[in-house]
């Protein structure tokens, strides 16, 4: 029994006995909390249930714990149910109850942890959106790790989720960057406000390759030959790095196409006929202190031209068209502001403006040996998703950005992340799942076979706390997806690793040479094939593969 079923278990015995006694039911929660006691001398789980309801039900809390207790109790799927304290509950399962969950996960194969919280919602997920101007830099890295591990774990809880890549190819970064191709291409010095960097040579020398008389004509003309041709190549570099680190995306959505198909004009002027926009300083102003933001937020500037926040708009207006229930934006630590004005523009066009939401990532830093790495050669002024890749892997770097929050500046030490030890998180938990293959192949070459094994026979300590802890798996994943916390899964994958290798050093699980197999052998195989499988679902939710040898 995992901890989602006993807390419906422990609920409705909760309403039988406050029926029983005539109490007012209303007074639970929807949802029961039950959790993992740290001391297990504590029972296996723990709730406080009758302490949150008793003051409002009219009763003494050990008095309801008291009868919930004896409910509890009285189910075969609970072994003993014990207050505590003012009014806790401590509860112990049977031995058939936890066996229950190998059972579960090995029925259920890959889609073990899946639920339905989000059934039926269909969710942009926008991420990465880096300007076209450059390789994919380390904050990009860690939203293309993030924002992918964020979708599988939605679809995992039922959302139609597409990704989205925001193509950022109207405005001035794009002036520059062609300028910059422009001058490598003539041989003249970076613009002062250009960009520099070897691809800049590269993708001037590709131009000329493809065009050769690219630098002939008006400066208005070379400038766009640049600009087309350099923007295409170098978009096509980012979404090949991005694949080639298991990142693909469903819609790449130009920004361009926003102002010519006339989008941006078609919302503004829907805004301007509602009343949401207002002129003033020669400038048109959107009222997003009418819904939450610091200031009003020009939309068209006083020359005339369009504001960032224009596209913005017309973009928020494009997602909601398409059919989405749910719009997620990933953006970087210096776009705080848009948090507001986002929502202020959904609100302002007249959709829901919880329906959507920012997400802000922090910073990445690279250390080798505990000292900062330096700037990529080849992008001049950062360091990039290949320069990371290269130093430590795939499923390495992914794995470093995805497992801790993304609020939080994260450092990542390359001697570590390419070490083969157990203080490399991803070794460890890619060694977890090696190791499990390695049994299951053994067990298979000696004839030991988990089928019709006696699952109730996995009672001893460190086989409780292995299968409850393959149990809370379902529960990991709903959170994960409910608070859009991916690294709860990656952290998950970790610990439940390391309740395998204990259970491991002291458990044998296949019969020893010379010796005949037991009930218990077959039971702790079974054991051991739910957990490689919940060790590679979760993997896979963080995007990293789950190796059969190492």
């Amino acid at each position: 029994m995992n901890p989602v079923d006993l807390s419906a278990l422990v609920r409705d015995a909760a309403v039988a006995v406050l029926e029983e006694h005539a109490l007012d039911t209303s007074v639970l929660p929807a949802t029961v909390t039950v959790e993992r006691p740290r001391n297990p001398d504590h029972g296996d789980y723990a709730t406080n249930v009758a302490l949150q309801v008793a003051k409002k039900a009219g009763i003494n809390p050990r008095e309801l714990a008291g009868w919930l207790a004896q409910a509890l109790a009285d189910n075969d799927a609970i072994a003993s149910a014990e207050i505590a304290g003012p009014g806790f509950l401590n509860i112990r399962l049977a031995a058939a109850a936890q066996g229950a969950i190998v059972s579960q996960i090995l029925a259920a194969g890959d889609s073990y942890g899946d639920n339905d919280a989000y059934a039926g919602k269909r969710i942009n997920l926008e991420f990465v959106s880096a300007n076209p101007t450059g390789p994919i830099h380390l904050g990009g890295t860690r939203w293309a790790a993030v924002g992918d591990s964020l979708g599988r774990v939605l679809e995992a809880s039922g959302a139609a989720v597409t990704r989205e890549y925001y193509f950022n190819d109207h405005g001035g970064q794009i002036d520059r960057f062609a300028r910059s191709l422009v001058a490598a291409a003539k041989g003249e010095p970076t613009p002062e406000d250009g960009y520099g960097g070897a691809y800049i040579q590269d993708i001037a020398q590709a131009v000329l390759e493809h065009n050769p008389t690219a630098l002939e004509g008006s400066p208005e003309q070379v400038q766009e030959a640049f600009r087309s041709a350099g923007v295409d190549m170098m978009f096509a570099a980012i979404k090949q790095s991005l694949h080639e680190f298991g990142v693909d995306f469903d819609v790449y959505f130009h920004e361009n196409s926003l102002f010519e198909s006339g989008a941006v004009t078609k919302a503004l002027d829907e805004l301007k006929a509602k009343g949401e926009l207002y002129e003033a300083d020669n400038a048109w102003w959107l009222k997003s202190t009418d819904y939450g933001d610091s200031k009003d937020r020009v939309v068209i500037k006083s020359d005339g031209n369009a504001a960032y926040i224009a596209g913005d708009i017309a973009y928020v207006a494009d997602k909601f068209e398409r059919g989405h229930d749910l719009n997620i934006y990933m953006l970087g630590a210096d776009h705080h502001g848009y948090v507001p004005r986002l929502k202020a523009a959904a609100a302002a066009l007249g959709y829901d403006a919880d329906a959507v939401e920012v997400l802000i990532g922090q910073m990445v830093n690279l250390l080798r040996e505990g000292k900062p790495v330096k700037m990529s050669k080849r992008a001049g002024t950062v360091i990039t998703i290949e320069d990371l890749v290269t130093a430590i892997g795939v499923d390495a770097s992914r794995y470093s950005l995805v497992r801790s929050s993304v609020d939080q500046t994260i450092d990542i030490d390359l001697s570590l992340w390419a070490s083969q030890s157990a203080d490399n998180p991803v070794f460890y938990v890619q060694y977890g799942h090696a190791r499990l293959c390695s049994i299951l192949r053994k067990a298979a070459e000696i004839g030991v076979s988990a089928e019709g094994a006696d699952l109730s026979l996995l009672n001893n300590e460190l086989e409780g706390d292995l299968i409850r802890t393959l149990g809370e798996f379902p529960g990991v994943v709903a959170q994960a997806a409910t608070l859009r916390e991916p690294h709860r899964v990656a952290r998950y994958a970790e610990n439940l690793a390391a309740v395998f290798h204990r259970f491991y050093d002291q458990c044998q699980i296949l019969p020893k040479a010379g010796e005949s197999a037991e009930p218990i052998h077959s039971a702790r195989l079974a054991l051991a094939q739910a957990t490689r499988q919940v060790l590679a679902n979760s993997l896979c939710l963080v995007g990293v593969s789950a190796p059969e040898r190492m």
